[in-house]
């Protein structure tokens, strides 16, 4: 169990929804009340929830599974990208391309050419070559970066996705849901929740709240690794 102090969630604001007229009746379950013409959401849900998404997301990582991180908004790519190079996870902070998981084929195409780069680099090739040369291949590897973020490393498909935004990565959350890819996903009362796995109630527009779970959500990735290692 994830050890939650309910104070710290609400000096974050993650109680905070989204005006009554923009909620999801979906997330009804989750709602305490209504203030000011706002939602405000039953933080006692939100930590029950995290703790259920920190059980599951250990046993992942002990497997020795990978993890993907997807945020695009510009309040949480920061945070995500800094969790996941914490716990070595794969991650996507620019951009979701249309069936970057359905098609794989596609994007292994495009790793080989990440692994391409990277190899030039490391054997002297890439110094050899004409300055012409090396700006075209520099190029090339921070579009191929921006969009497939750092799933290069990844050698097949994740076991888990964490989204922060369900409804924003709604493309995500359709594709994971096609390969039966379970989701822990940070649900707005704007949200849907009913096709996350590991729902958590939270406010997902203040970067606070999103930097609070996802510390509880790593910490338990980063247990499951050290789990594995002392097997």
């Amino acid at each position: 169990m994830c050890k939650l102090n309910i104070q710290n969630f609400i000096k974050v604001g993650a109680h905070f929804g989204h005006t009554t007229s923009k909620w999801n009746p979906n997330m009804r379950p989750y709602i305490l009340m209504k203030k000011g013409g706002i939602h405000i959401i039953d933080i006692y849900k939100t930590i029950k929830k995290i703790n259920e998404a920190c059980k599951f997301i250990k046993n992942i990582s002990s497997s020795g599974k990978k993890i993907l991180f997807v945020a695009t908004k510009k309040q949480a790519k920061d945070i995500v990208y800094d969790f996941a190079k914490k716990v070595n996870m794969p991650y996507i902070t620019e951009r979701w391309l249309g069936g970057i998981l359905t098609n794989m084929s596609t994007i292994r195409q495009s790793v080989k050419k990440m692994n391409v780069i990277n190899n030039k680099k490391i054997d002297g090739t890439y110094n050899m070559m004409s300055k012409k040369e090396r700006l075209l291949i520099d190029r090339l590897k921070i579009k191929l970066k921006k969009n497939i973020g750092s799933i290069y490393k990844m050698n097949s498909l994740p076991a888990c996705v964490i989204i922060v935004d369900v409804k924003k990565e709604k493309i995500a959350v359709k594709e994971c849901n096609n390969l039966c890819i379970p989701i822990i996903g940070i649900v707005d009362t704007n949200s849907d929740p009913r096709n996350i796995d590991y729902p958590i109630p939270a406010n997902d527009d203040s970067s606070k709240s999103i930097n609070l779970i996802l510390s509880y959500i790593t910490n338990s990735i980063n247990e499951g690794i050290l789990y594995k290692k002392k097997k």
